[in-house]
This record gives C-alpha cells, structure tokens and sequence, in this order.
C-alpha cells in the first residue's frame, strides 16, 4: 500500500516499499524528459521489488495556465507533507516578471542545501583531456546571499530611500542611478552549511571539504563565512576533522578543511581538479562553480541537483538545465539531468541498489554510444537516439 515517507525521532527518514512522491513534470522540455526518467525510475525500482505512488502537482507555466499562480499552495503543501519530491526544469522570466519558482521553493522549505555531485561517465563526451580527475561533491547554500531576493530598482523611491540612508548613515556615496541589493550571509546558516558537508565527508570517506568564497574582497560576508567554517571545526569537528591552519596542512587520518579563494578555484578545478573532494560555498558562488564543473564532465543536461534540509527531512530533487522550450515536444534532449537527480532521491530514500542500477545502466548506455543529440555530435560512430529511446536502452541495461 502507498505510504508516507516520514522522519524518525532519531533525525532518520523512514521510507515505506511504496512511498508517495510528489512530482512536477516542469515546463519546456520537461514534457519529454520527465515520462523518459520515470520509466527508468519505475523499471529499477521495481527490480528490487519496491513501487513509487507518483503524486503530480503543478508549478511554472502549467499552473499558471491551468489555475491562474505560478506556485499553487496546495504544491507546497504537497512537498511539506510527503518529504520527498522531484522535477523538472521551471519557467523563469529574466529581467521581471515572477522571481524564481526554484529559488521560492527552497525558501520556503528551507532546502538549506544544495548538493550538486559532479563525476564523469565512462564515454561522456569531454572538453578536458582527464575528465575522470573531476569527482566533486558541491555542498551550496541554498536561501541566502544574493538570492534571498532583498533588491530595489533603480529610479524607485524604494532606490532613493535606501541611497539616502546610506548615504547618511554610512557616508557612503552610491550613484543616484544604481539599482541595489542586500547580500545577507549569517553564522547560522554558514555554519548549518559546511556541518552539513563535514558530516557528508565523513559519511562518504572524503579526504577534504574546501571552503570557497570572496573572503579577500567582501570581508563580514564570505570572509565570515571563511571564518565559521574554521570555527566550526575547532568546535564540533576536532575529533575527525582538522583546518589547515591547526595542522600545516597535515591533517593525518582526519577530514582536512580548507579554503580557496572564488576565481582562483575556477581556474583550478580546471588544472588540478584531484585536490578538489568537496565543496562548501555560499550561494552565489556555488551557482557559478557547479555549472562550469558540470561543463567538464558533459554539461549541464546531465547535471543532477538536490535540495535538502537534513534537519526537518525536506528534500527536493531536480534537473539543474531551464527549460529549453524551442525543443518542447520533439522527445531531442538528453533526459541524464532528472535521471541522475532521481539516483540522489534514491541514494538519500537509502535505496542504493537502486541507484547503483541505474548508474551502471546509464553507464553502459554510453559506452555503447547509445545517446541522444547532444552527445551523438560530439561521439564517433554514436547511434543517436531520441529521449524516449535513451531511457528504454537504460531500463534494457539494468
């Protein structure tokens, strides 16, 4: 019988046979990506003799055509409820319009996380000469900086109130014709971020969790967020984790945590991307940082993402890439982005046969050049195939 996932009194989540998971199929492409992942969702977990009660609710486009609001209550309710959720890619306007559907979702809930694996496949087209060098684990802050939202408009009185205050509080002299933003960054939300990543290291036998941040320009914002981390350690961590500065970078047998500077780490994750394990960062960088990886290992249409909140039990699994309307419907793109964002839902339901069967699917898929357009172009002798096709090659390979 189709059940809740629920959370246990010890912070675990307990996961029926047949759990309900809300679902958004996502605009744009979405119409094809998300039947082609579900098919291989159903199909591996079925082999290990579970079911998913699939729960459709609306967000993005489709809601707004079909109920008059972008984000309905009631699709909020339903991801509060069941824990668990998934989707696809949702409409953004740029400029105006509604602000971001995922941004609001993840405050919402306070998906505090978001954790964006980055590994290479064997067969994956690549730009890099070692693509297996990269195997990256990007832990970002997912609800403030500057995408807590906190921005006026130029010419506004809204601008001119805030120019004004500044101006007489602080002396600062910003030109009357600037639009301007509020970048918060708190101790308790840093601090919840990089535990959360100390504790994934651990968990997982990583050697190393770098701190990335702007520290050196904005100093009581990324510089403080430097600052937690190390305190952080010292405080919670010392028995299995150690800062750089505590041991000249010879952590021994313990968790070494470091800190990198924002640009220089993008330079670097291209020319030494083996230091790199993983990664805490604040919101924006972390934006930044995960698509140029994912650029290393065959792009953003085979980037997988999760939102967690690893406290309440919230999580939010979904495809990294927009929308990509001008291909709605003609079943073109590359489904990898929901498909391995379904392999971190099941790796974190703790359904890790699951997972695993699905990776060593994809996996195969590829090296027998079975892929869709976007790789196919870039592969010798590829058979390209459509969507659909993609995720029924997978499913015979499991």
């Amino acid at each position: 019988m189709p059940a809740k996932i629920t959370m246990s009194e010890n912070g675990e989540l307990t996961v029926p046979d047949a759990p309900i998971i809300p679902f958004i199929q996502g605009d744009g492409t979405g119409v094809d990506i998300w039947p082609a992942s579900k098919i291989v969702f159903d199909a591996a977990a079925a082999k290990h003799g579970k079911t998913i009660a699939w729960k459709e609710v609306l967000a993005g486009q489709r809601a707004f055509d079909e109920c008059g609001e972008w984000l309905p209550q009631e699709t909020v309710d339903a991801f509060s409820e069941y824990l668990i959720g998934i989707k696809g890619p949702l409409t953004t306007p740029v400029g105006g319009g509604i602000r971001s559907l995922n941004v609001a979702l993840r405050q919402i809930l306070d998906l505090y996380v978001c954790l964006r694996p980055v590994r290479w496949f064997t067969g994956v087209p690549s730009p890099v000469r070692h693509p297996e060098k990269v195997d990256m684990v990007i832990f970002r802050e997912n609800t403030e900086d500057v995408y807590a939202g906190y921005e006026v408009e130029e010419g506004t009185q809204e601008a001119a109130k805030l120019l004004a205050f500044l101006r007489e509080t602080f002396g600062w002299e910003i030109r009357g014709d600037s639009g301007l933003g509020i970048k918060p960054v708190s101790e308790t939300n840093s601090k919840r971020l990089i535990r959360a990543a100390i504790r994934y290291a651990q968990e997982k036998g990583r050697k190393s969790v770098t701190m990335v941040h702007k520290g050196n320009i904005q100093k009581f914002t990324e510089g403080a967020f430097r600052k937690w981390g190390y305190e952080l350690v010292r405080e919670e961590f010392s028995e299995v984790a150690v800062g750089w500065d505590d041991c000249d970078g010879k952590p021994g047998d313990k968790i070494l945590v470091k800190d990198n500077i924002a640009d220089i780490t993008l330079q670097q994750v291209l020319t030494r991307p083996d230091e790199f394990d993983v990664i805490a960062t604040t919101n924006l960088n972390g934006d930044y940082l995960s698509d140029a990886l994912a650029a290393q290992v065959g792009g953003i249409g085979i980037a997988p993402g999760a939102n967690i909140n690893y406290v309440s039990g919230h999580g939010i699994f979904e495809a990294t890439h927009g929308t990509a309307p001008k291909y709605a419907g003609q079943d073109k793109v590359n489904p990898g982005s929901v498909i391995l964002s379904g392999v971190l839902m099941f790796e974190h339901l703790g359904w890790t046969g699951v997972a695993d069967d699905i990776i060593a699917a994809l996996e195969a898929t590829i090296a027998d050049k079975v892929v869709t357009y976007d790789f196919a172009r870039q592969m010798e002798g590829a058979k390209e195939v459509r969507c659909s096709e993609f995720a029924e090659a997978i499913v015979a390979r499991l």
